[in-house]
Formats: structure tokens, sequence, C-alpha cells
């Protein structure tokens, strides 16, 4: 028994800031064997134990384990509900749907909700009910929901007003109507994945972004082959403060959105134009022209700090008309563009006529050992 209470007592202290005395009634049903009694309060059942205790031992369990501890009691219930703010169900791989409409009604409290699937079974009602419910959400994954059609989108626009972070990549059933609607309530979005959204990704959406999402900073369009120039342009107009933008495999694309995002998007750090054969040298040039013309205000703002700024991340793979002097341009233009081995933020892949462009530390890498062979040989008496 002592080496009993002993365990129990080092076990519970890891769940409190203030040493607990404990003790077992001996007789009485409830918590092992007997009762444990902590600064006075002695806990005969599972209900008895403090919100602030139990909240404190279920953040460290899983999400499922979670979901079944709430229905130990109702004390148990109001106080994981009351307290829960993220929770994620992709472990869900067959009744998800029926999981979110016992669910919603009961963790009011949620801010992130992740309900990615390996399959779909996500159905309208579901997302209906979680925007009655839950008004505090902000961070929502629903990728993969093939199931959902506009009456979602049209459900989270009025149900999350706070709304900062959406993934619907791969909602192909989505439209562009309805993306123009959401935007219209949904004006803190930060973080906004559409890839895959072939149908709901389309230049009216993205100039309804433009129109209402001034805060957004992220942005995935890959394979949305629907998107052009009109959109992209709008896009940087309305969208300032961008820093990742995915146009991976948006065909219609040409050098006109490159040249918007270089002179509208200052902030702009990671850039993918994978598969955009429409992309030249122009685009290429625009980004170095306007990194040269911004740096004397960043100099002065950033005090010292431009060489942390600018792009840091471009993929231009299957690119195939850009040539090598624009792209060494732009590398040396931008220090945190790299092609060197184990960094590799600038991918070129697939462009067989750009393996002689480098980076600075590349370059350093590849010559300095035949700098040093050349110098044994001029100063045979120099030592290194």
């Amino acid at each position: 028994m002592a080496g009993e209470a002993k365990g129990r007592r080092e076990d519970l202290n890891l769940y409190s800031e203030k040493p607990m005395m404990l003790a077992f009634d001996g007789g009485k049903s409830g918590i092992g064997a007997g009762g444990v009694e902590i600064e006075g309060l002695v806990i005969t059942e599972w209900k008895d134990i403090p919100m602030e205790l139990l909240l404190r031992i279920v953040s460290l369990v899983d999400d499922r384990t979670l979901i079944m501890a709430s229905g130990v009691c109702s004390g148990w219930r109001d106080a994981i509900c009351s307290g829960l703010t993220h929770l994620c169900l992709s472990w869900c791989k067959n009744n998800m749907n029926n999981l979110v409409l016992s669910l919603a009604p009961k963790f009011t409290k949620l801010q992130t909700l992740v309900l990615r699937q390996d399959k779909p079974q996500l159905e309208d009602n579901a997302v209906e009910t979680i925007a009655s419910y839950c008004h505090d959400l902000q961070d929502l994954d629903l990728s993969k929901s093939f199931k959902l059609s506009d009456l979602s989108l049209y459900a989270l626009a009025h149900g999350f007003p706070n709304l900062t972070k959406l993934n619907i990549s791969g909602c192909t059933a989505f439209s562009d109507v309805s993306l123009e609607y959401l935007t219209q309530f949904c004006r803190k979005l930060k973080n906004l994945n559409l890839c895959g959204c072939v149908n709901g990704a389309t230049d009216r959406a993205l100039q309804a972004i433009g129109r209402n999402c001034s805060q957004l900073q992220s942005l995935n369009l890959g394979w949305c082959e629907n998107v052009s120039d009109v959109g992209v342009m709008s896009l940087a107009c309305g969208c300032p403060d961008l820093r990742t933008l995915d146009l991976c495999g948006c065909v219609c694309i040409t050098d006109d959105s490159v040249i918007a995002l270089a002179d509208r998007c200052p902030r702009l750090r990671s850039l993918c134009l994978y598969y955009c054969r429409n992309i030249t040298d122009r685009a290429m040039y625009s980004l170095v022209h306007n990194r040269v013309k911004n740096k004397p205000a960043m100099w002065e703002s950033m005090k010292g700090r431009y060489d942390e700024e600018g792009l840091k991340s471009l993929n231009i793979s299957q690119c195939t008309a850009i040539t090598p002097p624009a792209v060494q341009a732009l590398c040396d233009s931008f220090p945190a563009l790299h092609t060197c081995s184990g960094r590799h933020s600038l991918v070129m892949s697939g462009c067989s006529n750009l393996t002689s462009v480098h980076c600075a530390c590349a370059v350093q890498a590849h010559t300095t050992p035949q700098v040093l062979f050349l110098i044994r040989h001029i100063e045979p008496h120099t030592q290194f």
C-alpha cells in the first residue's frame, strides 16, 4: 500500500505547481482503492478532480483519448468542453461526420479544428453544425473533403468571423461564387490553401480575395489551372503583406503575374512557379529590379538586416524558357537563395540549361580548393 501511495503521489505532483498532501480513506470506492486528499480536498470519485488539474492531465493525452475522457462523467465533460481549444479528428477513419455532429455542440470554445480525411467522410450538415456552435474558430482544416458543396462555405462565412487560417485543398466541388461570398465575411484570413480547388480558385475568386482579404500572408493555388494573370495581379494589388505564394501548375500565368508581385508585395519570401512554362527572363529581372529599387529603404528601415529580407525560397522547376544569366542575377541579388547541397532554396529541377547557376556559398565551396592549389604553386613558401 505504501508503494502504491508513493507512486500515486509522484504522478499527481507532475500536474501541480504546489506541494500536495495525499492520503487514502481506506474504505471508500472511487480512485484506486480509496480516496485521495489534496490540500484538504478529499477525492473519492473521478468527478471530484479539480478542473485545473483535470485539464492539465488531459493536455498530455491524444485527442482520441481526450474525447473518451469527456464521457467519463458530466463534470469531466463540462471541464473538457469548456477548456478545449484545439482538436484534431483526422484519426477517425470511418465515422467522422457523426462524430462532428455530436461533438460540435459541446466543444464550443474551439479555436483550431483539423478534419483532414484520407477518404471523404464529412458532409455539409457537419460543417453547418460547426458553424452554428464554434464561433471562436480561427484555424480550420477541411482538406480532402470531396463531399462538401458550396453550402459549407456559406455556413463558414456566417459562422466564423475571426477565421484566420483555412485549408480546403482538394475540395473540388466548391465554386468561385461561394469563395467570393466567403471572403466578404472572413476578412481576417491570413493563410488560405486552395490547392486543387480547380472550380473555386479562378480569377473571380482571386479578385474577391484582393478586395476583401488585405491581411492575407500565405496562399496556395497549386494546380488551379483556371488562374490567369488577371487574378494574380488583383491579388498582388490587394494583398501587399503576402509572404508565401504557390502557383505550381498555374499554366496560364505569364511574366505579368510575377512583375505585379515584385512591384506590390515587398514582403514576398517564398514563390513557387513550378511548371509555369510561360515565365521568362523578364519575370526574373523584375524581381532583381525591385530588390535593387527597394534596397535604400530596406537599409534604413531594417538597420542592416537587408540580407535577411527578400526571397528565401523560389521554385522555377520546369520553367524552361528562363536563361542562366537571369537566374544568376536573381541568385546574386537574394543571398538567401541557395543552390548548394543541403540547402536548395532555389529549386531548378528539369531545367538542364540552368546547371551553371550557383549561389555565392556554392561557388566558394567549388573554387576554394582550386584557388589554394594555384596559390601554393605561385607562392610555394607560404603557409596555409
